[in-house]
């Protein structure tokens, strides 16, 4: 579909309807930008080995320097400050920081994360810490199948709570269980590249149960920040009026929604038809404790929100968001594109409007259970490119942080589909182009560019309209 209409709120109108406290921001993961693998003692994750395998990323980049952020980080905190950044979500790397997996934290790990929450807190740029975003030490052979990595995630928070909790604002948990499992346990697109399709479904519970270790383990620890945890949503809707597809829309909303959002915000697993129950046998009978340790009260919930799912019945080629896997073929149901929008690098759908839906669902199904929300992902890829003058125009991503951030604001505004959440901020994915997981370096996300031969910063037309929308809000 063409993009010559791009039409989207200025920066001034966006401004002006920002609440008073509202937080903008940007998002990052360790592994997508740090690189510096061999310095200090960091090891290898289950993302470093998956990207040592022939074929699994898509370009066989590595992690090995990403956007260098671990050299370059005072620039990147600069950028931050130029932004007007209200806020930085970064994650912190457990194996820069936990190099076997287990035992104390490691000193330079330590060293180089004072040293960025030092940066940020000079520029005042409020910093929200991701325990987990992905990438597992190597030593967890089998991963989030395995219950004790629950565990080993509950320690591991015990010790950055104990070390970093006087100087972090907001604490994360686990970042998107749902991707976790279902791209990397169900579908084998990400690592550790399993293909167990419903088999997967013990990792959601292991997830879960180490968030809710890793929320004690804060508590105990007495950290002064808020804790939550993020997801990501995506509204579903049948490819057409039957039965039979509005049975795999309801499948797919559950797999990917609501088994993760239920036991964290209502303390159970949802209720499954009788036709569709034989498929989550893993999650029928969990220990009572167990949902209550994943139930602990937390402060905030994170949404992630890319794109709304039509869902159809019957096999499909294989193709998936995030790439071709066989295993996708094998499912009862899939996924159709949503005709007349328009899409990303990655083929994603460009639907703000759905916002204001998966905002809406939150607030229809788990009511006063929901605490207050923070958008803590939205952001698209585009293919962006340096001019010869120096400049990176990308107004495709200008207008949807545009159209994102409108329709989210929308959403609980009075009348909106979501009046009465408490929508408390949004960040913008991501601050950097980076190393997108199995797409390696094919797709940009960032508000900056970064030219991954020699690490040059380059600020995009968009970072430009967000320093706009950042400094008028800042001088009203």
């Amino acid at each position: 579909m063409p993009h010559e209409h791009l039409t989207h709120p200025s920066a001034a109108d966006l401004a002006a309807r920002i609440p008073r406290g509202f937080l903008i921001g940007t998002a990052t993961a360790s592994a997508q930008i740090e690189g510096a693998i061999r310095e200090g003692r960091r090891t290898p994750s289950v993302w470093d080995r998956f990207a040592e395998q022939p074929g699994r990323i898509l370009d066989g980049s590595t992690t090995a320097v990403t956007a260098d952020h671990f050299h370059r980080h005072a620039e990147d905190v600069a950028l931050m400050s130029r932004l007007g950044a209200d806020a930085y979500r970064f994650s912190l790397g457990w194996t820069r920081l936990q190099p076997t997996g287990s035992g104390p934290l490691d000193p330079e790990g330590v060293a180089f994360y004072d040293r960025l929450l030092d940066e940020l807190h000079a520029a005042g740029v409020s910093p929200f810490a991701t325990i987990s975003h992905w990438d597992l030490p190597e030593e967890y052979a089998h991963g989030w199948l395995d219950r004790d990595t629950a565990a080993r995630l509950g320690d591991f928070a015990a010790l950055v709570g104990e070390r970093f909790g006087d100087r972090v604002d907001a604490w994360i948990t686990i970042n998107e269980p749902a991707t976790v499992t279902l791209n990397g346990y169900a579908l084998g697109l990400h690592a550790p590249g399993h293909s167990l399709l419903f088999d997967a479904l013990p990792t959601v519970h292991h997830q879960l149960l180490g968030h809710g270790l890793a929320v004690q383990a804060l508590r105990a620890a007495a950290v002064r920040g808020a804790i939550g945890i993020s997801n990501a949503h995506t509204p579903v809707m049948p490819a057409s009026a039957t039965e039979e597809d509005a049975v795999m829309a309801m499948l797919f909303d559950i797999v990917h929604n609501r088994v993760f959002a239920d036991p964290v915000l209502i303390g159970r697993y949802p209720e499954v038809p009788a036709e569709l129950a034989d498929l989550f046998g893993s999650l029928a009978d969990v220990p009572a404790d167990d949902l209550a340790i994943i139930a602990e009260p937390i402060d905030f919930y994170g949404l992630n929100y890319y794109m709304p799912s039509v869902i159809a019945a019957g096999a499909g080629t294989g193709d998936s968001p995030d790439g071709m896997s066989d295993a996708m073929a094998e499912l009862p149901f899939r996924l159709e594109p949503l005709e007349g929008h328009e899409t990303t690098g990655f083929g994603w759908p460009i639907a703000p409007e759905h916002f204001e839906t998966v905002l809406g669902q939150l607030r229809e199904r788990y009511g006063d259970a929901l605490p207050p929300v923070f958008i803590t992902e939205s952001g698209a890829s585009f293919d962006d490119e340096v001019a010869d003058d120096g400049t990176v125009a990308d107004p495709r991503r200008t207008d949807y942080v545009a159209r994102h951030l409108d329709a989210a604001l929308r959403a609980v505004a009075p009348g909106g589909q979501a009046f009465g959440v408490d929508l408390r901020g949004f960040f913008v994915w991501s601050l950097l182009d980076n190393w997108e997981w199995a797409a390696g370096f094919t797709q940009r996300f960032g508000l900056v560019h970064v030219d991954f031969a020699d690490g040059t910063r380059t600020p995009k037309e968009s970072f430009g309209f967000l320093a706009e929308v950042n400094r008028i809000r800042a001088e009203a």
